[in-house]
């Protein structure tokens, strides 16, 4: 079979990797599209992955647009050429409209779902729209969904052990805690107009942080100066052996702070937007923490409880272990989801 992955973001390359690997041992023929969006490229590097570069990452409605119309561009002669079977992407933007057009099947594995415009944009084209089952809504006859999150694909105990010399790398001992915290840069569609951690409460958190732990931050957008000395400088892809040894996760990226819940590291989610993985994981697993920016106060009790709980790492991987019990291993879902539209299997759905 010939399956197309449009790769978007860096989460993409991680929710991906296993299946393309498994996929391939089968003898399947991936061809991989790409957008130079922060690391998204370092990482499709770094495991060894071919790609195809459609376009550089915009910010402003109007140029997302525009980079948008220039991917798809690029894309109609890779699907003729290649002679896809099935495209399966993240958002479904770049290739669900083309796919429908040319009556390829297109599988869209998301879990943004206040991402509104570029939802109804893209939920009647693709073939199954596939979420984690804790999605506030139901969205059409064309949604799927499993039990499960986005980062059971390469957090699951069966595709990720951590490394332990990332305390080498952070430069500190293995009986020092640390901390990460992480802002982002607002630019996504999705974030317009919405908010996080404000440069009072920024500080806060460092003076709050210090005396209990080493502080570590990862920000997409340019860091204030008087931050810059605890700025992480690890390669990308070992964010989460730093996720998996460290004693709480701080940040306005949704993302992140669902791989250090699914890790067993105490989050603290702060936003404007919430999303109903973040709260099921709140409400039924108490391994993360929602918060809106306005809260500061409770923000800062939440984290002080945490820092002066007793043996917190180890009452987190219990709850993680209920969690794990819970769930199912996606890569494997995924693969047999993917499996269905062997165009050589009997039965298997044809071209649209």
């Amino acid at each position: 079979m010939n399956i197309l992955f449009d790769i978007n973001h860096p989460a993409h390359v991680h929710l991906f990797r296993n299946a393309i690997k498994e996929l391939e041992k089968r003898g399947d023929r991936i061809i991989i599209v790409a957008r130079d969006k922060d690391v998204t490229v370092r990482l499709l590097d770094y495991y060894g992955f071919r790609y195809h570069l459609l376009s550089k990452a915009s910010k402003g409605l109007v140029q997302l647009a525009l980079e948008l119309l220039i991917r798809q561009i690029k894309l109609f002669p890779i699907l003729l050429k290649n002679h896809i079977n099935l495209c399966v992407s993240v958002t479904g933007a770049t290739c669900v409209h083309i796919a429908r057009f040319l009556k390829i099947p297109c599988l869209v594995f998301y879990d943004t779902e206040h991402a509104k415009i570029q939802n109804t944009l893209t939920i009647p084209f693709a073939t199954q729209y596939i979420t984690p089952e804790y999605h506030f809504q139901r969205l059409g006859k064309n949604h799927i969904t499993y039990k499960g999150l986005h980062e059971l694909a390469y957090l699951h105990p069966n595709y990720f052990q951590p490394d332990p010399s990332i305390y080498n790398q952070l430069k500190i001992r293995r009986d020092e805690n640390f901390v990460i915290i992480r802002f982002v840069s607002w630019a996504a569609a999705h974030d317009v107009r919405q908010s996080g951690i404000s440069l009072e409460l920024k500080r806060e958190l460092i003076h709050l942080l210090l005396p209990f732990a080493h502080v570590f931050i990862v920000s997409e957008a340019p860091l204030d100066k008087e931050f810059e000395p605890y700025r992480l400088t690890l390669p990308p892809e070992k964010i989460h052996d730093a996720l998996n040894f460290a004693i709480m996760y701080i940040g306005e990226g949704g993302k992140m702070a669902l791989e250090a819940a699914v890790l067993g590291t105490p989050s603290v989610f702060v936003n404007s937007l919430t999303a109903g993985v973040l709260q099921r994981l709140e409400q039924d697993y108490d391994l993360l923490y929602n918060f809106l920016p306005n809260q500061t106060q409770e923000i800062l009790k939440r984290i002080e409880s945490l820092l002066k709980q007793p043996n917190l790492k180890g009452t987190w991987q219990i709850k993680r272990q209920k969690f794990l019990g819970d769930h199912i291993d996606l890569t494997k879902w995924m693969v047999k989801k993917i499996l269905e539209f062997d165009p050589n299997v009997i039965g298997a759905p044809r071209r649209l």
